[in-house]
């Protein structure tokens, strides 16, 4: 099992959810988050007043699924979150030592 986590900007939310769900992705965790990568953020004006933003907001997603899906689990984020732009997010796999469903007790990918 895998754990696939992306961080993506937030108005790509809904885009990705449906890439996943037209691949058969069931369930999904969603974070609001604060960072910046190469960019280092940006600054701004208010009221004539011009000021650094350094941690922009993001949406952290993560999807618990099998060795099997998570090819198809990285395009679809990929294809989905992409706007051309910087900033544009990162995606990072992790391995997944154990699920277990507290409901039901069941564990490993039949917890998925």
């Amino acid at each position: 099992m895998k754990l696939v986590s992306a961080i993506i900007k937030p108005f790509k939310l809904d885009d990705v959810r449906e890439a996943l769900a037209e691949i058969g992705i069931q369930g999904i965790t969603v974070t609001e988050v604060k960072g910046f990568g190469r960019q280092k953020g940006h600054t701004e004006l208010y009221r004539g007043a011009e000021y650094v933003v350094d941690f922009l907001p993001k949406v952290k997603v993560e999807i618990a699924c099998e060795q099997s899906n998570v090819e198809r689990v990285i395009d679809a984020i990929a294809r989905a979150a992409n706007t051309g732009k910087i900033g544009d997010g990162k995606l990072f796999v992790f391995n997944l030592e154990q699920a277990i469903r507290i409901r039901t007790g069941e564990t490993g990918s039949e917890a998925l």
